[in-house]
């Protein structure tokens, strides 16, 4: 894909707000005002965000601070990432009628979202000229989904486009994204934006928080913990970062950190540029794939934001919420001491540079941060002197990141999971070369991704048997309610893996104190709800199956091997999914065979009450709902035979005959279904012939109702 596309000058495309929302929640452009702070210069759609949402967005969207060590006539751009909270209410703003429906339409839409992912591109430009020697600007991408894939070489386009052309930019973008189809989760999607194609494989749906309300079909594949066959389709979220080039410090530590998320333990990581803290947290959160991360990550985080407030007021004893923040103010390492796990990450780019993808001249984003692959790094060596070093960090303590940054981890937690080092051998270190480097990370990553997912797979595979489906036994009624899931009990669970062990993998790359791994993952918050979603989705993957079970089920031969009492539980099971295909068709929730499964639904009741006692028949055919289902459309006029309404009333005045009270009732049926006496037709609905034989099997009268034609016996 070319990175600077072509766009129309005659363009005539006017952005869709609404179809924007499917991708994108908004639009802004904020400039950093030297006496007022963060403003936002434009937001488009506009309404979209509440002021304190606004306030926000602005102060995430820039880096902690400006390197005075650069040329003070270079521009350095950089991408970056955020995610918040949102927050209730909707922005005061003076709009017409029209204008003020869509803003409530578009705040319907995503108020369903409770965070916003913000993608950042960043211009610092260093001017002597200016006052205070540069400006800043960032334009930023606003949306409810995690699309790291899309919106990342989106803003590589659109950035710069901007700063060529200003706010017109916005606009053809937006024009183009609300042409998009909607996001496929875990498909390959061509995406066009001028003359060029995105072709992006999305997050599949099950790594997906159903955060924002909205429930995408998840494939029976994702249900058990299997392995994908397909190694291309991506597995989590964030498959496209780059763990190798930022942990490529800390490779021994990755199992470490693994175990750290898996169990939902507070993190903070820390590193000198935006971009690579994001990159970091974004890596670790792409560790536990295909496990549903609930913890709550935050790829770049500021003092502004709300909840800083909080967590800095955590008193001494006070459990830190599980959370995993991404940072580059070094006064959080003095702020929030209480976290128990610090990471740093990164290196600082030449000449303290805070600001990466500071190639103007070629006018291109690298795609990678800097610093990666320009030191020398060796996998495999070990001396003395790198103990000591290790012992004097540990000693030290986060803090000594105030004189100087290092890569390192602080924590006390006793790790199961022991590094595997033959994958650690499998990697290629590329040496001094940028061209290689970024090429070796690419295999890299593969190799560090895949035996991640391979680890968390086996990890979740004990809970497997719990999200097992079941198809109708060969002789048995498939319209009959399927079988529960098993239940779950934590006791339980953990008797059985004790008797049954760790299994092959894991028992090689796991401490004899495996099983308390899985004591903490089930107190921690990403178990519950994962293991509600794969219950969810096991349910719905039983109820295709059943539900196609019953579309192949040969009726004749099913009823002719039940008894009676059968042939009648049948009927009532048969009724029920007659009435729960047509509530959901009036719910407009149907499926797209829902109809021609009505169908053979009614025809399958029509033949068991067919066989069915005569005054079984009767009674059932006392009920209006169940005769209306009984009735067929395509019979219920026979040629050569008019059709008369008939109005079938309660009340009935006989000498002699004692009635009870039955309730109101009123029945539309035709003529050919009840005379067959008197006109010898022979109907499944027959059970009544003469007035004398009406009135003591039930207390209704054939009469006239309205324009109905009384009919004479």
């Amino acid at each position: 894909m070319s990175r600077s596309p072509s766009f129309k000058s005659e363009l005539t495309l006017k952005p869709d707000p609404e179809s924007l929302q499917r991708w994108v929640t908004a639009f802004c452009i904020i400039r950093f005002d030297l006496e007022q702070g963060q403003l936002i210069e434009e937001c488009y759609p506009p309404g979209c965000l509440t002021n304190d949402e606004e306030l926000e967005v602005a102060f995430s969207s820039f880096p902690d601070s400006i390197s005075q060590h650069q040329n003070r006539s270079s521009i350095h751009d950089c991408i970056f990432f955020f995610r918040f909270r949102r927050r209730g209410g909707s922005q005061s703003v003076d709009l017409g009628s029209s204008e003020i429906t869509e803003v409530k339409e578009r705040e319907r839409l995503n108020r369903r979202s409770k965070y916003l992912y913000g993608f950042v591109f960043n211009r610092q430009r260093h001017d002597e000229r200016l006052k205070r020697g540069g400006e800043q600007k960032s334009v930023v991408i606003l949306s409810h989904a995690p699309y790291s894939s899309v919106f990342r070489p989106l803003l590589q386009i659109m950035g710069p486009l901007y700063f060529d052309i200003g706010k017109k930019a916005i606009e053809q973008i937006a024009a183009y994204v609300s042409m998009w189809p909607s996001p496929l989760p875990g498909k390959l999607m061509e995406l066009p934006i001028g003359n060029a194609i995105f072709k992006v494989n999305l997050p599949p749906a099950h790594s997906l928080p159903l955060e924002n309300g909205t429930f995408f079909e998840e494939s029976a594949s994702s249900m058990a913990p299997l392995l994908p066959n397909n190694q291309s389709v991506p597995q989590g979220l964030f498959h496209d970062s780059d763990i190798f080039g930022i942990y490529r410090g800390l490779l021994l530590q990755l199992w470490y950190l693994w175990e750290l998320l898996l169990i939902g333990e507070p993190i903070l990581i820390i590193a000198p540029t935006p971009p690579q803290c994001c990159e970091a947290v974004a890596s670790l959160v792409s560790l536990i794939s295909p496990l549903l991360c609930s913890v709550d990550f935050r790829p770049y985080f500021t003092i502004h934001d709300p909840e800083f407030a909080k967590l800095n007021s955590l008193r001494e004893g006070e459990n830190f919420p599980a959370m995993v923040l991404g940072v580059t103010n070094l006064f959080f390492l003095k702020s929030l001491r209480s976290v128990p796990h610090v990471v740093s990450v990164g290196t600082p780019a030449p000449f303290a540079s805070r600001t990466p993808f500071a190639s103007k001249s070629t006018g291109r984003i690298p795609g990678k941060t800097e610093g990666f692959g320009f030191q020398q790094l060796s996998l495999k060596k070990f001396s003395p002197s790198s103990l000591l070093s290790a012992v004097k960090l540990k000693r030290d303590g986060p803090l000594c990141l105030m004189t100087e940054h290092k890569e390192a981890i602080w924590s006390t937690y006793d790790a199961t999971t022991k590094p595997d080092t033959s994958i650690l051998n499998r990697l290629i270190d590329a040496g001094m070369s940028p061209r290689v480097e970024e090429s070796m990370s690419v295999v890299n990553n593969e190799i560090l991704r895949r035996h991640f997912l391979e680890l968390t797979t086996n990890f979740l595979a004990p809970f497997g048997p719990y999200f097992r489906t079941t198809t109708p036994a060969e002789a048995a009624s498939p319209f009959v309610d399927p079988p529960p899931l098993p239940s779950f009990n934590a006791d339980e669970f953990i008797y059985n893996l004790s008797a049954r062990g760790a299994g092959k993998f894991l028992s090689k790359r796991m401490r004899a104190n495996w099983l308390d791994l899985y004591k903490r993952f089930l107190k921690g918050p990403n178990f519950k709800p994962w293991f509600q979603r794969r219950c969810a989705v096991a349910e719905q993957e039983q109820h295709r199956l059943w539900r196609l079970a019953r579309m192949k089920t040969n009726i004749h031969k099913l009823i002719s091997k039940l008894s009676e009492l059968e042939i009648v539980d049948s009927f009532n099971a048969i009724e029920r999914r007659v009435l729960e295909e047509m509530q959901l068709q009036q719910l407009g929730k149907a499926s797209a065979d829902s109809v021609a499964t009505c169908q053979k639904l009614k025809g399958d009741l029509q033949v068991v009450f067919s066989v069915l006692p005569k005054d079984m028949q009767q009674l059932l055919l006392a009920n209006p709902q169940k005769a209306s289902l009984l009735q067929n459309p395509e019979t219920a006029k026979l040629p050569g035979r008019p059709t008369l309404q008939v109005g079938i009333i309660l009340k009935l005045d006989l000498p002699g005959l004692h009635l009870p009270n039955w309730p109101p009732l009123k029945l539309l049926a035709s003529a050919n279904s009840l005379l067959h006496r008197k006109f010898k037709w022979i109907d499944p609905f027959v059970f009544i012939s003469e007035v004398e034989k009406v009135a003591p099997v039930f207390p209704f009268l054939i009469w006239e109702l309205e324009n109905c034609t009384r009919i004479e016996l």
